[in-house]
């Protein structure tokens, strides 16, 4: 059995040439534990994920979300590996209404039992309630779903409200229940993909996604007020 273990890592990368390129490098020991690192000193450590400078960021500390929405930490898991969207943080678009979509958000946050205003804060990061956006990266519609993740939750029109939010509602419980109720690290997850998330246990230091975590829980904080 492989035990996975997880080394501390700094969230800035200083440029030294000791340091070698950017990103998150992974070692196997010979007992088979696995060790990640973005500040490697052993050259056992080879490149596993390779990152840029610019998409390095600071991990937010965890917000008080209140006794609802506790935030539990995620042990190492060793999840199927589906295609995890790539989303691009967007402000709403003011010709954009929220409201035309109410009456769907509150009706798959309570079949799949989430929280319907952080559905609706995860919208609002994802597309500014733009049901026709497409990100650089093909994510697509309300809740910005990549094609594969639409096949696996079965949405056959991403252009569609109603599919599209009944799909990224049931992709976001699972990942809530892969993440052990964790929202940090389940919308860490949505935005990076659930396997870099349940390797490292915590937030990947990729701006864009630290970036995305921040701006949902405060867009949820302020519909939960």
């Amino acid at each position: 059995m492989v035990y996975i273990a997880l080394i501390a890592a700094a969230f800035f990368f200083f440029g030294s040439a000791d340091l070698g390129v950017a990103g998150i490098y992974r070692y196997v020991d010979e007992n088979g534990v696995i060790h990640f690192t973005n500040c490697p000193k052993d050259p056992k450590f080879q490149l596993h994920i390779r990152e840029s400078k610019e998409d390095v960021g600071k991990e937010p500390p965890p917000p008080a979300l209140g006794p609802s929405n506790p935030l539990t930490a995620v042990s190492a898991l060793n999840p199927p590996a589906p295609s995890a969207p790539a989303f691009s943080l967007i402000d709403p678009d003011p010709s954009m209404d929220s409201n035309n979509f109410e009456s769907f958000i509150i009706e798959f946050a309570k079949k799949y039992g989430v929280d319907s205003a952080l559905i609706k804060a995860m919208i609002r990061a994802e597309s500014g309630f733009n049901p026709y956006a497409v990100s650089r990266k093909g994510a697509k519609g309300l809740m910005q779903l990549m094609p594969e993740t639409a096949l696996r939750m079965n949405v056959s029109n991403v252009f569609n409200p109603k599919e599209n939010i009944e799909g990224g509602v049931r992709y976001f419980k699972y990942l809530l229940s892969l993440f052990n109720n964790d929202v940090r690290l389940s919308l860490a997850a949505y935005n990076a993909g659930e396997n870099i998330v349940a390797q490292l246990g915590t937030i990947p230091p990729y701006r864009e996604t630290v970036d995305y975590v921040r701006k949902v829980l405060n867009y949820y904080r302020s519909y939960k007020q």
